[in-house]
């Protein structure tokens, strides 16, 4: 498994300042990281009739993995370089991804023996956790730096007036170009949109993990997709760490169009509809005055009419259900980007892939354009959603 040229390609010598909660934040994972890398060596090591060279080696493996996990994280924040800070980040997402596999796989393990007593079960059980997370890791690489599947789905809407039966909107979600998302793996995402002759596009937060100085060229291509009705997009929580205002005004020049607890009315074929959207879920944390309105966007829309919301987090969809929207689109949840952990999801979210109906609301949750902290996709694929519009029957 290489690391991509293009992560090593961008100079810079800017390093944001680590934010309090983040250093404090450190200070406490790391102990835990530590704990739990431990965890695994104690488990795992003795059953493997290792040699004194090792020994070493797999401690040191450990060792690394417990540092790197979280700096990689951190990597822009902490290193002055750009070039190193990507580097940093390439290589802790690729052990995070690996130790949380592992460590999942070592507590099921350890599970097992508590019913498994058969002679040479150990050996083979710690062989078979190693061998198991490689695989889940370097298969889910391979699905994660691939571009994004199409996937196409109907959405029934009641009352939608026949001239936008079959009207088209292409949904991109937690792209994330940052560290190890780049200006290729963005052209290549835009590329199979413009092929998709959609009506409208629509972008669902999670944009970027970085600096508008830092990532201008990588999120370029953006401003070339192509569609009837423009380009529409909504925050998500990582805009919000990555200074939002300054990337409203970047998408905002490059012909992206902000849709921030306002909304616009399309036009189509004679017919009309409102495509709102919402800040994320999260916003007013950040800025009271930001707070997500499902309500507020809505305010002055011409009654009557079909209703599209935008929203980062599935879990704005008891504000819009409340506010009368008959769509909405999010993204946030990955699909879990990995197993196990599309199972704890729900434990946040109240929906973590696809379509589901809260009343009269119908909503879609992607699965993401693209992958945030390993490059890893194992059971979650990626998707460039095609969402149609139908009436419901």
């Amino acid at each position: 498994m290489s690391i991509p040229q293009q992560a090593i390609s961008q100079p810079s010598d800017t390093r944001p300042a680590l934010p309090g909660r983040l250093r404090r934040a450190l200070w406490r994972i790391l102990p835990l990281l530590g704990l739990l890398h431990a965890y695994i060596g104690w488990r795992l090591l003795p059953a493997l009739d290792l040699t004194a060279t090792g020994w070493v080696l797999a401690l040191a493996v450990l060792a690394a993995s417990s540092c790197l996990v979280p700096f990689g994280l951190l990597a822009r924040h902490v290193v002055s370089r750009q070039v190193t800070a990507d580097q940093l980040a390439w290589l802790g997402g690729l052990a995070m991804g690996y130790f949380s596999s592992i460590l999942v796989l070592t507590v099921l393990r350890d599970l097992s023996l508590l019913f498994f007593h058969q002679s040479g079960w150990a050996s083979a059980s710690a062989l078979g956790v190693i061998g198991l997370a490689s695989f889940f890791t370097l298969a889910g690489y391979a699905n994660a730096r691939k571009v994004a599947r199409v996937v196409e789905i109907d959405i029934p809407l009641a009352d939608l007036p026949p001239a936008l039966e079959g009207f088209t909107i292409v949904q991109l979600s937690d792209i994330h170009v940052g560290p190890t998302i780049k200006q290729d793996y963005v052209q290549a995402i835009v590329n199979r949109v413009n092929g998709l002759d959609a009506d409208l596009v629509a972008i669902t937060g999670d944009v970027v993990d970085g600096d508008v100085q830092q990532l201008r060229p990588h999120t370029a291509p953006l401003g070339s997709l192509r569609s009837r009705h423009g380009s529409y997009w909504v925050t998500g929580n990582h805009e919000y760490y990555s200074g939002a205002a300054a990337w409203i005004r970047e998408f905002e020049r490059i012909g992206l169009h902000g849709l921030h607890n306002r909304h616009v009315v399309i036009e189509h074929g004679g017919a009309r509809f409102v495509l709102a959207g919402v800040t994320d879920y999260t916003a007013g944390a950040f800025d009271a005055a930001l707070a997500s309105d499902p309500a507020a966007a809505l305010a002055g829309s011409p009654p009557g009419l079909p209703r599209i919301l935008l929203a980062h987090q599935p879990r704005s969809a008891t504000a819009a259900a409340a506010a009368g929207f008959d769509l909405q689109l999010s993204g946030h949840t990955h699909g879990g980007q990995f197993w196990p952990w599309n199972h704890f999801v729900p434990m946040q979210q109240p929906f973590t892939a696809g379509l589901h109906r809260l009343g009269r609301l119908a909503i879609y949750t992607s699965r993401g354009t693209g992958y945030w902290g390993p490059p890893k996709r194992f059971g979650a694929p990626s998707e460039i959603t095609v969402l149609r519009l139908v009436a419901a029957r």
